[in-house]
């Protein structure tokens, strides 16, 4: 969701890739988090992939979702350290630091999740015009 709800906003120098410590390569999005994302008008065809080196190397910064993931990606490539973040950690954002994983979850937990991925993209953007990315 975080992915598409970034790509919504379409910023011509940003580049947006997805990939999960534990994905099945090729997979669709779930059925719950693409119905809450058309609920908010928001369409982006995905297949999951799987998180490699070639992903680290090709990022500028690496947003993980919760700190679990962010140390898996930091173990996988070392040298990934300095640009690995949570998305709260990375925009500061209160209540500790992972997003929710709505994984298995009904269409509340998902709107939950979109919620709080919603609230923290948006300290990411306005993070970014402030540092003259976007």
């Amino acid at each position: 969701m975080a992915e598409a709800i970034l790509k919504a906003k379409n910023y011509e120098n940003i580049n947006v890739r997805s990939a999960g410590i534990y994905a099945y390569e090729g997979n669709g999005m779930s059925r719950n988090a693409e119905e809450i994302l058309l609920q908010k008008d928001i369409f982006q065809p995905h297949h999951s992939s799987q998180f490699t080196k070639n992903d680290a190397q090709w990022a500028d910064l690496i947003l993980t979702m919760t700190t679990a993931h962010k140390e898996m990606v930091i173990n996988l490539v070392e040298e990934a350290a300095h640009k690995t973040f949570t998305l709260k950690e990375y925009v500061a954002m209160e209540g500790g630091p992972d997003i929710q994983d709505p994984f298995g979850g009904n269409l509340q937990i998902y709107e939950q999740t979109y919620d709080q991925l919603n609230e923290a993209i948006n300290k990411l953007e306005t993070k970014l015009q402030l540092e003259g990315k976007i």
